[in-house]
């Protein structure tokens, strides 16, 4: 009689029991969220700026190789988020919510409150001098066009003697540094400063180009801003832009007080009229 021998799995010849390995689900975006992200980049880059029109849906269409079903739809995103604006038989256009959703605000506090004006002018010095140092070291070919267009375009409106013109070249050339500075954030915080400034200080700024000196000075400060960034001298080109915002809010103080000065001096002068 025959015992059966008991089974022995010996170790080394067993093979462990892998599971089967779960890959994750491969899910692809929308195209309509592609488009998407596509004209948000070119509103953060500025390539797309608050005013600008879209071009036509078709023209559009082409050029992201989409449909216009979803084209629209992504439109229609933008639009209910509020960065872009449609308008019946007009167009799509870019808002400016991107820079008033800061500027609005402050641009109220502004006008209640006088000791602002200094903290923002520091602010802006801090601003304007690390977007120069920035663009000095990262501004490409095309950042040195714009910004050599832009000096041109200064430099023109010093020599027809507009005032308005020169007020908005100025903000031109110190949007294009900052643009050229390659950082989303400093580009859209000056364009929301140097709007707010513009709206809130038009006419001070305006008359900083009406004295012939102060103008010639405002001239050599851009100019020496400009050499800066193109000869890629970082520290060069934030001290010559600290330097312009120093001269540019001495120059408000000191119209600011003449200008105190002279509305005492007219009181003045109609009491001694009156009182004859």
């Amino acid at each position: 009689m025959t015992m059966d021998r008991p089974f022995v799995m010996l170790p080394h010849l067993v093979r462990p029991i892998i599971p089967a390995m779960a890959y994750p689900k491969v899910t692809l975006p929308k195209l309509s969220d592609v488009i998407v992200q596509q004209l948000e980049k070119r509103i953060l880059d500025g390539v797309l700026k608050p005013g600008d029109r879209l071009p036509p849906e078709r023209q559009l269409a082409d050029e992201f190789g989409v449909s216009r079903p979803s084209l629209r739809e992504a439109i229609q995103q933008l639009v209910s988020r509020g960065l872009l604006s449609s308008r019946q038989g007009g167009g799509t256009w870019v808002t400016d919510r991107l820079e008033t959703a800061f500027s609005d605000p402050w641009e109220a506090l502004l006008n209640q409150h006088q000791e602002l004006h200094d903290d923002v002018l520091e602010f802006r010095r801090v601003l304007e001098g690390t977007v120069a140092r920035c663009a000095a070291s990262r501004a490409t070919t095309a950042d040195l066009e714009r910004l050599q267009h832009c000096v041109d375009r200064l430099q023109q409106a010093y020599r027809g003697g507009n005032l308005a013109e020169q007020a908005q070249a100025d903000v031109a050339f110190h949007q294009a540094v900052a643009e050229a500075s390659h950082n989303v954030l400093f580009a859209h915080l000056s364009g929301s400063l140097l709007a707010m400034l513009q709206r809130h200080v038009k006419d001070n700024i305006a008359n900083l180009f009406a004295v012939g000196e102060v103008a010639e000075a405002l001239r050599a400060q851009h100019l020496a801003i400009w050499q800066a960034i193109r000869d890629r001298q970082p520290d060069a080109a934030q001290r010559a832009a600290e330097r312009h915002i120093d001269f540019v809010a001495d120059t408000l103080q000191n119209q600011q007080l003449l200008a105190e000065r002279d509305a005492r001096a007219r009181m003045r002068l109609q009491q001694d009229i009156s009182g004859r």
